[in-house]
């Protein structure tokens, strides 16, 4: 196949940019990608829109704001009045697939919109399984305020189901189907857009045993803390020594991810469609790592979450190293200006939010990028109850029922609280955010925190609901839906 505007876009869950060989890594976990930044262009200062898979993806696929598409945790799904990249592509005639082994990117949160083909690898559940009418009772009970907590055990649940079937006892990782179902797809389509996410750098981490013998031998991931909630909570310490295992049981998934990607690249040269495609590669977010004394995603905005890799390779185009700011939802608008595609009725092109635009951030603001982290209800009750387990009683008015916005420059980063003190960084003398500005007059940082102002007033956003997670359920659920929910187990 030549002639094609095909698009390759590549997701590494969990991936933090600072573990990346192009990134300065002094590791070799990404040779593939390593090779890949010879052609393409490396982006330093790409962030992404919030610290979790739900919101960053729909922004990646429709070109919002998370306060604008609405897909949170407080509503877990992309509501259907909004139009999607694939779904414009499609309208195209685009062949498009979507293949993932990550939980949120199925049908029932409608990431998974505008595919034609999709397996989202939830291990004991296969996609079509999230269809129908389980899609229908996730949205039905995430609307209802009555209704949320049985949207969250479901998700706890599935959480729970995942980490045992990705664990040392479990199935083995799904990222080689992933892959062998992407170049069956590209062989097959004429036009393609193939969107993939693989998930092996999330928690748990079990990496095959040619990488854990590089990069952690002798380390039995049975045995370090796998589980962020225990950290988080008070309930289990990490010393600095099992840091370091954990970072090398990481080190050896991101490492097989960019082996598995080299079979993809490889194949895509060999059919001669490599030179026609755009290849996006970046993370949704990051991960921390005992940093701010937080493991895991959750709890925190600061940049080892957001400040994310995104490397692209544009036919025809040569590349290099580029230090403009990127938010990640302008990707929606790049993958647009490439194929020439109409949005239909998603978000029309902007040609300031494309990476291939002369004209690129040419707009008010457009030095600055925003996050948004909406009220972590999920993980807050799994939380909630590690801490009851050790007897740990959590401070209400903690980072863990805060939700966050912040505003970025490359210069400093503004990070609004909502039920704690702000939090300020010069990040271009403090890059890990140790140095907290918060009570110090700084010009740059009245700036950042002025114009984040103005963006909570225009994406009219704002923290003044009295959601409940504990409220009745079976109050107003109705015979259906309790049917349902009790064939799946939930219910008694």
């Amino acid at each position: 196949m030549t002639d094609a505007d095909n698009v390759l876009f590549v997701v590494l869950d969990t991936v933090r940019k600072d573990h990346l060989t192009p990134y300065g890594y002094d590791r070799e976990t990404t040779p593939t990608l390593e090779s890949l930044a010879e052609k393409a262009t490396v982006y330093e200062q790409a962030v992404s829109p919030a610290p979790w898979t739900l919101p960053v993806h729909a922004s990646m696929f429709t070109g919002l704001y998370p306060s604008q598409h609405g897909a949170s945790q407080e509503q877990p799904y992309l509501d259907e009045s909004i139009g999607t990249l694939a779904e414009a592509l499609q309208s195209s005639g685009y062949d498009t697939a979507c293949y993932s082994s990550n939980a949120w990117i199925t049908p029932y949160t409608r990431l998974t919109a505008g595919f034609d083909e999709q397996d989202n690898f939830f291990e004991v559940m296969p996609g079509e399984f999230l269809s129908g009418t389980l899609a229908d009772l996730w949205q039905k009970v995430n609307d209802n305020d009555t209704l949320r907590s049985v949207a969250n055990k479901l998700v706890e649940v599935g959480n729970d189901i995942h980490e045992y079937f990705a664990g040392a006892e479990g199935a083995d990782s799904k990222t080689p189907e992933v892959i062998d179902n992407a170049i069956e797809f590209t062989d097959d389509a004429d036009e393609w857009f193939t969107f993939v996410n693989l998930m092996d750098a999330h928690l748990p981490v079990y990496p095959p045993d040619e990488y854990a013998q590089q990069f952690a031998p002798g380390v039995d991931a049975t045995e370090v803390c796998q589980n962020s909630k225990e950290y988080n909570s008070g309930a289990r310490d990490i010393s600095e020594s099992e840091f370091d295992d954990i970072r090398g049981l990481y080190d050896a998934e991101i490492r097989h991810m960019d082996a598995e990607l080299d079979r993809l690249f490889s194949h895509l040269k060999a059919t001669d469609q490599w030179e026609d495609t755009l290849v996006v590669v970046c993370a949704d977010h990051g991960e921390l790592h005992g940093e701010h004394d937080l493991y895991g995603h959750e709890f925190g905005i600061y940049d080892p979450l957001v400040n994310v890799p995104l490397m692209v390779k544009t036919p025809g185009e040569e590349g290099g190293r580029d230090d403009t700011q990127v938010e990640m939802q302008d990707l929606y608008h790049t993958v647009l200006d490439f194929t020439g595609v109409s949005a239909g009725r998603g978000e029309p092109l902007d040609t300031t939010r494309s990476l291939l635009s002369g004209d690129y951030r040419d707009f008010a603001d457009g030095e600055y990028a925003f996050v948004e982290y909406h009220r972590p209800v999920v993980e807050l009750k799994q939380l909630e109850t590690k801490a009851e387990e050790a007897g740990i009683t959590l401070d209400e008015e903690s980072r863990y029922y805060s939700r966050m916005r912040a505003a970025r420059r490359t210069d400093g980063k503004y990070i609004r609280n909502e039920r704690t003190t702000d939090e300020a960084y010069r990040i271009d003398t403090d890059a890990g955010e140790r140095d907290d500005r918060i009570d110090d007059p700084d010009e740059v940082i009245e700036e950042i925190e002025a114009t984040l102002r103005e963006f909570e007033t225009r994406v009219g956003e704002t923290w003044d609901d009295d959601y409940d997670p504990d409220a009745d359920v079976l109050g107003e659920m109705d015979g259906t839906a309790k049917d349902r929910l009790q064939d799946l187990g939930y219910l008694e």
